[in-house]
């Protein structure tokens, strides 16, 4: 145990020294931290993660009042981030402890938990910092560690000008999903990895992956300093690189399925086959568990998705709406294409199309209309029934839970489609140009699916890249794998001394 804290620690020490650099930026106010209290003068008022209160970049403008957070605003957010929270205990915790065999419940129940508990913590000593202040274009700074300087006072921005909510509740909101994100990849190597390994591994990928990458795709300035061209031009330029881009990423299509789901596909295959695989039986030992989880998932999932409007506004019905009837759509098109190829419809296959739905839509929620959710969901159940039966045999892991076959691949397949449906020919909502205050008159789709495709590469390679190092480390360090005796009596026992079930 001793052995485990120092480990972690260390790893912790590494993250903070290795990014040390970030912390290096400008002067200029127009583009200083990004979040602001409520009581600080104008000239020191701009912006945090997707949008605070900025001030005007034009010194010749007069300077506004700091906005008061919408009590309304503030009272969904809260209700979303526990939205998210039940998502992961006990949502994802159920739905992936009813997947595997009875002698390796309870470690998947321990190991979501922990995860949990684990990145809540990393969030608030160094990750809210790294993700959302500004650094450069690929990670933040260290001026909000311990979320030093956050007062009750403090103020988040929204995607409204004018419109803030209380900081500590966007930081909760967006540690709950850092925790969900990482503690997806459990399923990818569940039934033989050490806790220690969990643990280990998700300081490192968490550090190195998971907060640049939510820099990259979600971090800006805010919307109040975007009064003129070349004021957005400047504010645009301190931003996230994915975000400069042009991407949209509307709850997490790149930040969350497809960084976690590379991260579990290296793992499967560096950590190897689950002893017996594709010889012996290893059938979800509850369906029940694992409907009751897939139930909470998509219950928080219109937190998650909806919650990322930051205000209880039509964006917001509009995303709800959205994850409602793709996951329904996905339930309902795998569930067909199943009863089609294997003559019976199953649990399983609408439990993992309805996850499916859910995953796709991410990206999309607040972008696309109704139509476009519904042609979403329906590629999401076809596409993820390919994902974990085709694909899964193309590439030869053990993704014991299917994590690349619905996170990665619905996640890519969100990705892309949300260029394609935010267009307003085809229903969408197009792109918001701030200086004007009204939709941008020239969505071109081509453009835009060369700017996802752009985001979805990159969140590929620097997943995976981040997750073979920090595995090779994990190995190096407290090892991988259980023994194969421990394995073969379950982890419940040999990891925790515990069982999931006394008969």
């Amino acid at each position: 145990m001793k052995k485990m804290l120092a480990i972690l620690l260390a790893a912790a020490a590494v993250g903070f020294g290795s990014m040390a650099w970030a912390d290096d930026k400008p002067a200029d106010p127009a583009s200083a931290p990004a979040v602001t209290e409520a009581s600080a003068p104008a000239a020191e008022a701009p912006a945090a993660a997707p949008a605070v209160a900025a001030p005007a970049a034009d010194a010749s403008a007069p300077a506004a009042a700091a906005p008061v957070p919408n009590k309304g605003d503030n009272a969904w957010l809260l209700v979303s981030a526990a939205f998210v929270i039940l998502m992961t205990v006990p949502g994802l915790a159920l739905f992936y402890g009813g997947l595997v065999r009875t002698k390796n419940a309870l470690s998947v129940l321990l190991q979501c938990f922990a995860v949990f508990s684990l990145i809540t913590v990393l969030w608030v000593v160094y990750g809210y910092s790294l993700a959302f202040t500004e650094g450069n274009a690929f990670i933040g700074g260290f001026d909000k560690i311990f979320l030093k300087g956050i007062t009750p006072d403090s103020i988040a921005a929204t995607f409204t000008k004018g419109v803030a909510l209380s900081e500590f509740i966007y930081v909760a909101f967006q540690g709950a999903f850092a925790a969900i994100t990482v503690a997806l990849i459990l399923g990818a190597f569940a039934e033989r990895i050490k806790f220690s390994a969990v643990m280990l591994f998700s300081v490192l990928w968490f550090t190195f992956s998971y907060l640049p990458v939510c820099h990259m795709v979600w971090y800006w300035a805010g919307p109040d300093g975007y009064v003129s061209a070349a004021a957005a031009d400047k504010l645009t330029a301190t931003a996230g690189f994915m975000f400069q881009k042009g991407a949209l990423d509307f709850a997490g299509g790149t930040v969350v399925h497809i960084n976690a789901a590379v991260a579990g596909l290296v793992g499967a295959f560096l950590i190897g086959k689950r002893i017996g695989y594709g010889k012996e039986s290893m059938a979800p030992h509850s369906l029940t568990l694992t409907m009751v989880g897939a139930s909470l998932l998509w219950f928080g999932w219109f937190g998650f998705n909806a919650g990322s409007a930051l205000e209880a506004n039509g964006v917001a019905g509009l995303a709800f709406v959205n994850t409602w009837v793709a996951t329904a759509c996905a339930a309902m098109a795998w569930l067909f294409a199943e009863w089609l190829i294997k003559g019976k419809p199953s649990m399983l296959g609408g439990a993992s199309g309805a996850v499916a739905g859910m995953v796709a839509i991410t990206p999309a929620a607040g972008f696309v209309g109704v139509a476009g959710a519904l042609v979403i969901g329906l590629a999401a159940g076809l596409v993820c029934l390919w994902g974990v039966n085709g694909l899964k045999k193309l590439l030869g892991a053990d993704d014991a839970l299917d994590v690349f076959g619905v996170h990665g691949v619905g996640g890519i397949l969100g990705a892309l489609l949300t260029g394609v449906f935010a267009s307003p020919s085809l229903g969408g909502v197009g792109i918001w140009d701030y200086v004007t205050n009204k939709v941008a008159p020239d969505y071109s789709i081509s453009s835009q699916l060369m700017v996802q495709a752009t985001g979805v590469g990159l969140t590929l390679v620097w997943s995976a890249v981040v997750a073979f190092i920090a595995y090779k480390i994990v190995d190096l360090t407290v090892g991988l794998r259980v023994p194969e005796e421990e394995e073969r009596e379950g982890l419940d026992i040999t990891s925790h001394g515990e069982s999931a079930y006394h008969y």
